[in-house]
């Protein structure tokens, strides 16, 4: 009876190199995957320009050429510009975290002269939850066959 032994080696020179190149790709790859990404949103006003700004003397005019347009304005009331940046971090899949965050308010005179300049950061910021549910609406709530039969017979034919 023959008999066949099987041969076993050890892995050749080339072999082990390769698969340390998949080791080493494979964990260079993971850990690029971990480093955190920055991104700045908003108009980012620098401390110098905000400090170039006098109440009572600057206008609006100076303000835009010193600072930019604004990110929002007031549409009721008093002029009011709000100019609004964030610095965000984001690592791999979690939820984005505040580095940084800055408004500055500048409010108006009627003759657009800069009445109040005022610097909101991170740390003078509150958290506001949100109300669960849905916001209640005035009205009558019909069910499905209310809604279908309620439009029988409003048609005009002319």
């Amino acid at each position: 009876m023959n008999s066949f032994k099987k041969k076993t080696s050890a892995p050749s020179r080339a072999a082990r190199a390769g698969i340390l190149a998949g080791v080493i790709t494979v964990s260079l790859i993971s850990l690029g995957a971990c480093t955190p990404s920055v991104e700045v949103r908003g108009n980012t006003v620098h401390p110098e320009n905000i400090a170039s700004i006098k109440p009572g003397k600057s206008t609006q005019n100076d303000v835009i050429r010193k600072l930019g347009s604004p990110s929002n304005r007031s549409a009721f009331g008093q002029k009011t510009w709000y100019y609004i940046s964030e610095r965000t971090q984001t690592t791999a899949f979690l939820a984005p975290k505040v580095m940084k965050r800055q408004v500055v308010v500048i409010t108006f005179t009627k003759d657009d002269l800069v009445s109040s300049l005022k610097t909101i950061n991170t740390t003078k910021a509150k958290a506001v939850a949100l109300a669960a549910g849905k916001t209640p609406t005035s009205g009558k709530s019909l069910g499905l066959f209310e809604q279908f039969f309620s439009n029988l017979g409003r048609f005009n034919n002319k």
